[in-house]
């Protein structure tokens, strides 16, 4: 079953999340968004993208707990990897990328939107930020790459290791969103913005983005294998595992 959806719009294209329990990123929609990423690169007619959610509540909650709770230590590293060629497929897109953020997006979801070029985040309730370390979890070693190129050096420690999410000003302050829109019109301002982007010459714009993201890239790269050791003890360190199944049976609940 398909995760996302892909829809043009003139020379955009709307990357559009869809996948039950809010987009939870789960290994489909993992590879889904690896083989999105290689389509818009290598489709001509696609100048830019938008990366929205096609829920009003939630572009992403993160990882799905759902079902990554009760795979075992190789079969949930060979899922982070691919979790990290997703961020590198993303945030090596040469094409400009607006993430328009609809809902909250915290922790795996925060990671979707901040490998985007710009964030539009929506204004009166939606959340971004990394709570990973609230949960018992460190952040990956490609995510600390990505955070350190996103968001001001003063806003680390609030961001990384307070873990705490953000809505409004205080996303924009700490460099989570670099513009607030209201939800009536949001994608239409979403497409305006990336219009913006994609009225630049593309050949100066995919070049320079590269060129500014080539040497991150390959500091992602070289480490993510040695570094993920640390990361998996945390995931299955005795006090993490019991806060994720408590969290993975409410989100298991059957609604109302």
């Amino acid at each position: 079953m398909a995760t996302i959806r892909v829809e043009m719009k003139g020379s955009a294209a709307i990357l559009r999340l869809d996948k039950g329990r809010g987009n939870a990123i789960d290994e489909p929609l993992t590879r889904d968004l690896i083989k999105a990423a290689g389509d818009l690169r290598d489709d001509p007619a696609v100048r830019g993208v938008l990366l929205t959610s096609a829920h009003s509540k939630l572009f992403s909650p993160g990882l799905d707990l759902v079902t990554l709770i009760e795979l075992d230590r190789p079969a949930m590293e060979r899922f982070m990897l691919l979790f990290a060629e997703m961020v590198w497929a993303l945030y090596g897109l040469p094409k400009p990328v607006v993430a328009g953020v609809n809902g909250h997006a915290v922790a795996g979801g925060c990671i979707l939107a901040l490998t985007a070029d710009y964030r539009v985040l929506r204004r009166g309730g939606a959340h971004i930020g990394l709570n990973e370390v609230r949960v018992g979890l460190s952040l990956p070693w490609t995510v600390c790459e990505l955070l350190r190129a996103s968001v001001p050096p003063n806003a680390l420690t609030q961001v990384a290791l307070l873990g705490r999410n953000f809505a409004d000003d205080e996303a924009l302050r700490v460099g989570l969103a670099d513009e607030l829109a209201d939800a009536e019109g949001f994608e239409d301002h979403c497409l305006l913005r990336l219009d913006e982007f994609m009225d630049k010459d593309s050949h100066a714009v995919s070049t320079t983005k590269s060129a500014m993201r080539h040497e991150i890239l390959e500091v992602m790269r070289a480490h993510e294998v040695q570094r993920i050791g640390p990361w998996l003890d945390g995931w299955f360190s005795d006090a993490t595992r019991a806060r994720m199944r408590e969290l993975a049976a409410g989100l298991s609940k059957p609604r109302g």
